[in-house]
């Protein structure tokens, strides 16, 4: 299972590195491109939403469910304490309210996400440069 969230981690990596030329040894630019990457699709999807594009809309929505879990995976639960248990819950919950505003159409459950999502990547951003490293 580590094995796969690294390797799932790597593919999406790989991606956004393609898109947003990051160098690979920065593990804090990979979270931060991940939570644009769901905010970018969120907010893509909340569009479709609005303009009943309905595969379109599923599709970002979907990717968007696993980019979050892919932020879960990325969680060390062992060694995280309290913060990270914390989170592990607050991505889950993401992921339902996702899958929830997809079936019932609803733009404030996006609006939700994005908010959550959007304080993290602030507190994200907010980590010290030598906190990064340890």
């Amino acid at each position: 299972m580590l094995g796969h969230a690294r390797s799932s981690n790597l593919a999406a990596y790989q991606s956004a590195a393609a898109h947003g030329g990051v160098a690979a040894s920065d593990p804090h630019r990979l979270i931060v491109m991940l939570l644009d990457g769901a905010l970018e699709r969120i907010a893509t999807a909340r569009g479709c939403m609005q303009r009943n594009e309905t595969a379109e809309k599923t599709r970002l929505l979907n990717r968007a469910v696993s980019i979050v879990g892919e932020l879960r995976n990325s969680l060390d639960l062992r060694n995280g304490g309290q913060i990270a248990a914390n989170l592990a819950e607050l991505y889950d919950y993401m992921c339902r309210r996702l899958l929830r505003a997809q079936t019932d159409n609803k733009v404030e459950m996006l609006d939700e996400v994005s908010s959550l999502l959007h304080e993290i990547r602030a507190a994200w951003l907010a980590i010290a440069p030598e906190a990064r490293a340890r």
